[in-house]
């Protein structure tokens, strides 16, 4: 498999509806919970594509341009855009749908970073 095949292979998509429980005072998506959220899928992008220990090493800017009401579905859609030595970054988006209706919008964008570790939790190269 090339890398660019790989690359595609890793993408991870996920849908969940957002319930109460999940939100804020003004009955929107709570952001903390919308990191969780990215940050599982970004793992899961990044184990899929390296099949190693990956730990998340740091989050950057994460832009909420949309608020995501409670009874919407939400699609999470990580996707690899660098890879380094050691670590790679996973680009997260969440899209926001409304449940009868097939209006749907882009609400969030965040990068994540990981490296690969061994057993002792030391480094190691993402691609062997």
């Amino acid at each position: 498999m090339t890398l660019e095949e790989k690359i595609k292979a890793a993408e991870t998509r996920i849908f969940k509806a957002v319930f109460p429980n999940t939100t804020n005072h003004y009955d929107t998506l709570f952001g903390g919970t919308a990191m969780a959220m990215m940050d599982e899928v970004a793992f899961i992008t990044a184990t899929r594509f390296s099949r190693q220990r990956m730990v998340t090493i740091s989050s950057d800017k994460i832009d909420f341009t949309k608020p995501i009401p409670a009874g919407t579905i939400v699609e999470l859609i990580g996707s690899i855009t660098h890879i380094g030595n050691t670590s790679m970054k996973v680009r997260v988006e969440i899209f926001v749908e409304q449940m009868y209706t097939e209006h749907r919008e882009k609400a969030v964008t965040g990068e994540f970073s990981f490296v690969a570790i061994d057993e002792h939790k030391k480094p190691v190269p993402v691609l062997r």
